[in-house]
């Protein structure tokens, strides 16, 4: 049995975001929409979301209205919206307030919410607040990063509501779209009662974690897996098995899990990429997790529910 990712909601459920893509190519019914009186805007500033802690202690998107965009809209120079799509019915765009130095001087930002890195915040967030931020976020840095073009230099244009950027030189005219860079996470198990955890020498003491890199050009996910489990650890794979996925807009990535069979098990660790490397047996893990002397990842990641789905099938 899968855990669900708590970072998309499921599709099924009719209040999932709908993208309505056609939408975004029609560019007088986008500018209408963002005018609309019941358009919701998700703000960010250099990669922290705008949030609001509720009294049931989660954390949620401070969402502006469009009299209030338009009303920090007529102070600065226009910054970069993305028409993200319809919450039941209600358009719902990402604001993004980088052009601004010090955004929380503005009153209406100050009454919203304040700004945090998501990260910091995630175990608060429900999934589908976790997708909406996640989402706005991850199309606001990739405006700001590709704000020139790649083959010219000359500066972009952004287009289709926020979701192509073209350069603006006619002789050139390339198109740039959104990317989602592929990382594959694996949790090592030897097909019995252990598996395999590692740790980077700047988390906290006693936190081990799954293995996970980035795919490479010209390789499958399965060899992608082997490779990094090799690189890091030294240890052979043998059957890999697709578990999930979760998006990861740090800035722009999608972590592609895996259960990898080890058909060996001599660790040699990678100093560069990990600081320690250990086989658990399943019964340690469980005792040395529940006395707090080794720390897992939190519960919203996919590292965790990876551990948590292998030690639930034993």
């Amino acid at each position: 049995m899968r855990s669900p990712n708590p970072l998309a909601p499921d599709h099924t459920d009719p209040r999932t975001l709908d993208r309505r893509h056609l939408v975004r190519r029609d560019a007088g019914e986008s500018a209408r929409l963002e005018r609309h009186a019941e358009a919701l805007f998700t703000v960010v500033w250099r990669e922290r979301s705008l949030v609001t802690e509720e009294a049931d202690a989660l954390v949620r998107p401070a969402l502006l209205d469009a009299t209030g965009v338009a009303e920090l809209l007529d102070e600065n120079a226009r910054p970069t919206l993305v028409l993200l799509g319809f919450d039941e019915g209600r358009p719902h765009f990402a604001f993004d307030l980088s052009l601004l130095d010090d955004p929380d001087s503005h009153p209406l930002i100050a009454s919203a919410g304040t700004f945090c890195d998501l990260r910091q915040v995630a175990a608060r967030l429900d999934a589908r607040a976790a997708n909406l931020l996640a989402y706005a976020r991850a199309m606001t840095t990739w405006h700001r990063r590709h704000r020139f073009c790649g083959a010219c230099g000359a500066p972009t244009e952004s287009r289709d509501a926020g979701h192509l950027r073209v350069c603006s030189d006619p002789s050139c005219g390339l198109q740039g779209f959104p990317r989602t860079d592929a990382a594959v996470i694996m949790l090592v198990h030897d097909g019995g009662e252990r598996c395999l955890l590692g740790r980077q020498a700047s988390w906290p003491p006693g936190v081990f974690s799954t293995l996970a890199g980035f795919v490479e050009p010209g390789e499958n996910l399965e060899h992608a897996v082997a490779r990094e489990v090799f690189e890091e650890v030294g240890v052979r794979i043998g059957e890999v098995e697709y578990h999930s996925s979760q998006p990861w807009p740090f800035p722009s990535s999608i972590m592609l899990g895996f259960w990898a069979e080890a058909i060996s098990d001599e660790i040699t660790v990678d100093e560069t990429e990990i600081e320690q490397a250990h086989w658990f047996h399943r019964d340690e893990l469980l005792e040395r997790t529940a006395r707090r002397e080794l720390h897992l990842p939190p519960r919203m990641s996919i590292s965790r529910r990876l551990v948590d789905d292998w030690l639930r099938e034993a």
